[in-house]
């Protein structure tokens, strides 16, 4: 009986084990299944988002166009942000969420093209992002603030909104740095709204006069608004850390046969100017990465 248990259990230890392993498809799978299946940010206009009933953004137009030279369609694994980077490529590239046991997207897109990121360890000295491979830079972004010409003269430096409120997205940067630049004078001007966009509808409104996220963002809302009194301020921050900054994708490090055919096709259409001409249906400007502005 007591070998009978012993066995059981084993079979039973076996069979979890089975259970948490997560199948990373392979390169041939995903041609054969004539699916690509790629995370992205949901509610992150103008990136990606749901409009009319239908996915949109830079970033799901970047992967259909990817897919599609690849002989693939997509299919989209909407990502709800997590507490970190981190828990989003664990959760959506190389572990699964227990919510969605067994659900591997192919590749994750905008995530940071950044050495000291994909290196980061954690206490014990271990690489924290062992089984990512960050690949394919296809942005540059940068912060970028917009002000109400009819309440703010210009906006040649951040220490003008020591003078006027300003509306940025809760536990964001700009919320960080506004509260600390010039000894955090800026800090009882600041009012927080729960993104960024409803930070920018504030300003619209008259709440604030002026508001700071990203330059894709921010491009994204003028260009929706088509209000000539609302125009970008300067981009003068100083003190700043990290002002600018790459965005590519991801993949599982065991998939790197997938990850050198996207960036091939990548290449093809930054070159060719299609990347600029998909940012420019948006009203966004499109500013190289590093590693084509050294070329």
């Amino acid at each position: 009986m007591r070998q009978l248990f012993a066995g059981l259990c084993l079979l039973l230890a076996c069979a979890l084990a089975r259970a948490d392993i997560v199948k990373v498809r392979a390169y041939d799978d995903i041609i054969d299944s004539g699916v690509l299946k790629v995370a992205m940010y949901e509610r992150f206009p103008p990136y990606s988002f749901i409009a009319d009933g239908e996915p949109r953004g830079v970033d799901v137009e970047l992967a259909n166009a990817l897919a599609e030279r690849l002989g693939l369609k997509v299919e989209l694994l909407w990502v709800t942000p997590d507490e970190t980077l981190d828990d989003d490529l664990r959760n959506f590239i190389w572990k699964g969420h227990y919510l969605r046991p067994n659900v591997l997207a192919d590749v994750m897109m905008r995530v940071p093209y950044d050495r000291e990121f994909a290196y980061k360890q954690n206490e014990l000295g271990e690489l924290i992002n062992e089984l990512v491979v960050m690949f394919g830079p296809y942005q540059r972004e940068r912060w970028q603030s917009a002000y109400d010409d009819r309440r703010v003269k210009a906006l040649s430096s951040v220490g003008v909104l020591r003078y006027h409120p300003v509306g940025v997205e809760v536990e964001s940067v700009p919320s960080f740095y506004l509260a600390s630049v010039f000894n955090g004078s800026i800090a009882k001007m600041l009012h927080h709204y729960p993104t960024a966009q409803a930070a920018f509808a504030a300003m619209r409104a008259g709440e604030v006069d002026a508001t700071m996220a990203m330059r894709g963002e921010i491009d994204w809302l003028l260009h929706e608004a088509r209000d000539s009194h609302l125009r970008l301020g300067e981009n003068a921050y100083p003190n700043m850390g990290k002002q600018a900054w790459d965005l590519g994708m991801a993949v599982h490090e065991s998939n790197r046969q997938l990850a050198y055919a996207l960036e091939g096709e990548l290449e093809t259409l930054i070159r060719d100017g299609d990347v600029e001409r998909l940012y420019a249906r948006y009203g966004l400007r499109y500013e190289l990465p590093e590693l084509y502005q050294a070329e």
